[in-house]
């Protein structure tokens, strides 16, 4: 029988995935190393794993002992799951800056999240890696695993994702990329495939407010390159213990909008639902197109899952708000098709034909029916045909007789896809308030409209 003895033993041996519809204009083989297939859903359970099991063999942590760790969420994940099997107690620190999502996860599994600023000096007292080697002195019987200094995490992937990669593409890959925060990912893994092939290019990609690329390049800690970024799990400001820049060929810099935007395209075109730096990974490969032959096989390192994202690059509110996504909104049909246009209204004092006479001049179907600014309900095109059948003298009626539910109202900057779940049979409009405080109503045919374009 293939049983697995605990949950451990599945980490490691994730696909390799061709990459088939935004690589198609690129003159090489482009395959993903999907670590989201790993139990904990990333890269990061190889190296919790190995750091936990060389401190066990080091007699850094005793039975019955404390987890302590500075964590974005992922290498948590993976260390929580190791302590589940092996009976340890887990502590993280993690910035705000980390989706929610990743600190809901890490509680699932019994941690104890402390969540500390991003926008401080790793040197800062209030940072997340001071408060977890602040905790690692005060807990008792606790080991801080420090996963930026701790070679151990360079190791796990010397030894076990460099040779699936080698043996994978039967050694014929050509160039590593990989998204890098400490270090250990990229020289672990590059530093295994140079020594089978020194010829074999390993590229790095940093994000803007990190300082990795700069000090790659030129050899200085310059403090001026970082400041605040949106983008997760890579980029640093300072320089971890697990880097020997000697594996490493070039540094690539990607904006916050490019790997959220790519993450997406990536979803929806590759059906793969990664996090935030596979979608910087593979934009930054875009960036690098043109040093790209016709026989070369390219590794892309997809590091997590989308789940840890959800509230973040994969919600179109989120994205809309930092500028990232061009999304179609209420506000763009009433500033396109409706310009200056305003909204058609009835009284319930006013009789059924004052309605019908206003839906023949506009030509429109769907009146709210309002007493000044406020919203009593509706009438429409179809509800007046249904009810004139059992009263043909319904016209002399009063609206307020034949009113139908008030249509739904939204925020004024909605996006389109939201509108076309709210309007359905029954409800053949929404309407809208905008910072003037004025109403607006969109009906299907303008989403239909805005859809189309």
């Amino acid at each position: 029988m293939d049983i697995k003895n605990n949950i451990l033993e599945t980490i490691g041996h994730t696909p390799l995935i061709r990459l088939n519809k935004i690589t198609k204009g690129l003159p090489c083989t482009v395959l993903a190393k999907v670590e989201y297939f790993n139990p904990g859903n990333s890269i990061k359970d190889r190296m919790a794993l190995k750091m936990l099991e060389v401190a066990e063999q080091e007699g850094k942590i005793k039975p019955g002992g404390t987890i302590i760790e500075g964590t974005s969420g992922n290498t948590g994940m993976g260390l929580a799951l190791a302590a589940c099997v092996k009976g340890y107690k887990c502590i993280f620190t993690t910035t705000d800056k980390q989706s929610k999502e990743k600190a809901d996860i890490l509680k699932a599994v019994g941690a104890e999240v402390i969540v500390c600023p991003t926008n401080v000096e790793p040197e800062d007292p209030r940072s997340y890696y001071s408060v977890s080697k602040r905790l690692a002195t005060e807990v008792p019987n606790s080991w801080y695993v420090n996963q930026y200094d701790n070679l151990a995490n360079r190791l796990a992937h010397y030894e076990q994702t460099g040779p699936e990669i080698w043996d994978q593409t039967d050694g014929k890959v050509t160039h590593l990329v990989v998204a890098t925060g400490t270090g250990g990912t990229i020289v672990g893994t590059g530093k295994f495939l140079k020594e089978k092939n020194p010829a074999i290019k390993v590229w790095a990609i940093d994000s803007y407010g990190s300082l990795l690329k700069k000090y790659f390049d030129t050899g200085e800690l310059d403090q001026k390159e970082v400041y605040p970024y949106i983008s997760e799990g890579f980029g640093e400001d300072f320089v971890p213990a697990n880097y020997d820049m000697q594996w490493i060929d070039q540094f690539e810099k990607v904006t916050d909008k490019d790997g959220a935007v790519m993450a997406r395209r990536i979803a929806k075109e590759e059906g793969l639902f990664c996090g935030y730096s596979a979608g910087s990974v593979l934009q930054g490969l875009m960036q690098l197109k043109d040093q790209l032959k016709k026989d070369d096989v390219v590794v892309l390192i997809f590091h997590d899952h989308g789940s840890r994202y959800v509230g973040k690059i994969y919600n179109d509110q989120w994205m809309m708000e930092r500028g990232f996504l061009e999304v179609k909104t209420f506000k763009d049909i009433i500033n396109g098709r409706r310009s200056g246009q305003k909204l058609v209204s009835v009284m319930p004092q006013q009789t059924v034909a004052d309605a019908v006479a206003l839906m023949k001049k506009y030509d429109i179907e769907h009146i709210p029916v309002m007493n000044q600014s406020a919203i009593l309900g509706s009438i429409s095109e179809n509800g007046l045909f249904q009810k004139v059948f059992s009263n043909p003298d319904i016209k002399n009626a009063l609206v307020e007789t034949v009113i139908e539910p008030a249509f739904p109202l939204v925020e004024f900057n909605t996006p389109v896809e939201k509108l076309k779940t709210l309007i359905n049979k029954e409800n053949g409009a929404v309407l809208s308030k905008d910072d003037s405080g004025n109403f607006h109503i969109v009906t299907k045919y303008d989403v239909l409209d805005a859809l189309s374009k």
